[in-house]
């Protein structure tokens, strides 16, 4: 019972927003007309400084009953997400004009650097209604441009101004009894099926299906805005021109704030209200230009498997049609992976590292196929944020069973069944990537500490954090290295012998073939590359989890058979120091990705601001590449092993 009781308890750890995974436009609220509409605000965010703050750490308005934090997943938290409540407030349906917020106290010296600096760095301001975040839409060059939340400001010509009217669009569709009451009852049943009271029945209910906003500056008169009180009508018309800007921002000076909503029916429906944030530009993706890299892709692996596997089968052939007489004969005059057949399995240097690596990959591939496939399905949309990161978590801990397993039953194999050791190589395995996430983590959260900034992670999230790694990830981790302890060690079909074999001087260094393996799976790779850092680091949504789901299928292919070559190539040349290469002929992907991130950093993210910036950028790299090159390689390993296992259990060799 104890063990039951801290896995539900980290279940709802880990949602505990409450939502978990849903379905796409599962959650429809009804609201009647002359409901209360509550805006929240998220984090302040910037592509020039990837430093996400709070809202109210400016000279905001604030609501009156107090800044009070919304319920966040472990996801949000995080991606620096910062979901609290706003001064902004509407009605269903009811448009108001010139409704009056607050106006802040005078402008300190620290304020009012503050806030330039923030309009320097082109912070944006993120706000949210019914789960739907604000969009701004923009003119340039002839096309329509969408963009989530607005800047807090603009400089002119040396002079500072602040957005300090907002004038509010919210977009409604009107409910629709049948269907509602015949979607799926995933969530809370009062808001999804209609009651039979008259609210239900005869009061007409609208739905939120868009959110858009149009920031102004605007100068407001002291002496007007002196007696009114939060909510109070402004007493003479606010013209909210996006052309010009005209409250400029002064030491010494307060900033009145004030806003606008007007309401308009929609015919867009519920699943359809995320569609504008999915086309926004820049994030569209270029469909032929990825389909065409994977048939590309496709063929060049096609023909490389096509070649190598009948080159092999040509050896297999002639070296089964020659007598023994002839073999003996053959083994003198030629040279070939024949020749190696006494040292093919000889155990690696560090067997040990390769174990706990290959363990380690299969946790971390496991998860990155399950959680993709899952968002390819539709559980982990854009209107559930931190679901993604979330999951990924999830699928990580549990998955830690795997990564015991295949590092343990791999460990006995190299040991020739040896029992001995098996349970520090599970501890290993569960310590090893996590370890160095925590580190490269914590490094970085100490800088995002010293920054303030809300992408910092809490020291109550890293004591969860600590938690689940040490009462999960690493427990399922021995358990799985114990089942692998127990199952049959992996038969060698030859003996190994005593005193290797030398190893004859190459005409090039095989690491260089090595290295440069790494340029195929890259080819699979980089197109979908380019959206999804664009996702990350310029705000952009990704959304085609599909595409991604089959890029991922040709990288695991493509990884295998290049490892395959190359290990059939390196025991053609007398190599049998296979192992080692053979995960890294496919891991040498992620040298390429950080090179990319690199790229990406100088050309894409020019505006990029500061050490600190840049060294959260390439730390996060880091960490990605460390996790995709532990993938990666275990595929090339994996499909290496089994070949090897397999060419030399084909023939028999004395």
């Amino acid at each position: 019972m104890a063990s039951f009781g801290i896995w539900v308890l980290t279940i709802l750890l880990i949602f505990q927003s409450g939502y978990g995974f849903y379905l796409p436009g599962s959650y429809p609220h009804k609201y009647v007309v002359g409901d209360p509409l509550s805006v929240k605000v998220n984090s302040l965010t910037s592509i020039d400084t990837e430093m996400p703050f709070s809202y109210y750490s400016l000279p905001f308005c604030k609501p009156p009953e107090g800044v009070k934090d919304s319920a966040e997943n472990l996801g949000e938290i995080l991606m620096g997400d910062r979901i609290e409540n706003s001064p902004y407030r509407f009605k269903m349906h009811t448009n108001d004009t010139e409704i009056f917020l607050c106006q802040s106290d005078k402008l300190s010296a620290d304020d009012y650097v503050l806030l330039k600096k923030r309009i320097d760095e082109m912070y944006q301001v993120n706000l949210i209604l019914d789960n739907l975040p604000a969009i701004r839409y923009t003119m340039k060059g002839g096309f329509m441009l969408r963009w989530t939340g607005f800047p807090v400001g603009v400089k002119v010509e040396d002079v500072y101004y602040v957005f300090n009217h907002l004038k509010f669009k919210v977009l409604v569709h009107k409910y629709e009894e049948t269907n509602m009451a015949n979607m799926m009852g995933t969530g809370d049943a009062a808001d999804v099926i209609p009651g039979g009271g008259k609210r239900g029945s005869d009061v007409p209910g609208y739905i939120v299906v868009g959110f858009e906003v149009v920031p102004c500056s605007v100068m407001h008169e002291g002496n007007l805005v002196k007696n009114l009180k939060i909510y109070d009508q402004y007493p003479s018309p606010i013209k909210c021109e996006t052309t010009t800007v005209s409250m400029p921002i002064k030491e010494g000076q307060p900033i009145a704030f004030t806003y606008e909503v007007a309401f308009k029916e929609s015919d867009i429906k519920w699943p359809s209200r995320w569609d504008a944030y999915l086309k926004m530009e820049g994030s569209k993706v270029h469909w032929f230009s990825i389909l065409n890299s994977l048939m590309v892709i496709t063929f060049l692996a096609g023909i490389v498997l096509v070649i190598f596997l009948r080159t092999v089968r040509r050896d297999l052939t002639r070296y089964e049609e020659l007598d023994k007489e002839a073999q003996v004969h053959m083994n003198e005059e030629l040279s070939g992976w024949k020749l190696v057949v006494g040292d093919v399995f000889r155990a690696p240097s560090h067997p040990a590292l390769l174990c706990i690596m290959v363990g380690d990959g299969v946790q971390i591939l496991g998860m990155g196929i399950v959680t993709i496939l899952f968002a390819a399905l539709g559980f982990m949309s854009p209107a559930s944020r931190g679901t993604l990161i979330t999951g990924m978590i999830f699928f990580y801990m549990i998955l830690g069973i795997a990564a015991g397993y295949v590092a343990v039953r791999l460990w006995r194999t190299i040991s020739y069944g040896d029992h001995k050791g098996w349970a520090s190589v599970a501890w290993k395995a569960a310590c090893f990537f996590p370890g160095i996430a925590f580190l490269i983590l914590t490094t970085l959260n100490f800088l995002l500490w010293g920054s303030h900034s809300t992408g910092a992670i809490p020291f109550s999230l890293f004591v969860i954090l600590l938690l689940l790694w040490f009462c999960i990830s690493v427990p399922l981790t021995l358990v799985g290295g114990y089942f692998g302890a127990k199952a049959p060690h992996i038969e060698y079909p030859v003996r190994t012998n005593q005193i290797p074999r030398e190893i004859p001087a190459q005409k090039y260094p095989s690491w260089l073939l090595v290295l440069g393996a790494g340029t195929l799976p890259f080819g699979t790779l980089f197109i979908e590359l380019f959206f999804i850092m664009s996702s990350i680091w310029m705000g952009r949504v990704y959304y085609v989890f599909g595409f991604l789901l089959i890029v991922m299928i040709l990288l695991v292919a493509v990884c295998a058979e290049v490892s395959l070559v190359l290990t059939y190539m390196h025991l053609c040349v007398e190599d049998w120091k296979w192992w080692w290469k053979s995960f890294f002929s496919s891991g040498s992907v992620a040298i390429y990705i950080f090179l990319y991130s690199v790229n990406y950093l100088i050309f894409d993210l020019k505006s990029l601001s500061g050490p600190v910036s840049a060294t959260l950028y390439l730390g996060y790299s880091l960490f990605m590449v460390l996790a995709i090159m532990l993938a990666t390689g275990t595929i090339g390993f994996l499909s290496s092993f089994w070949f090897v296992h397999y060419l030399f259990s084909s023939v028999k060799l004395d």
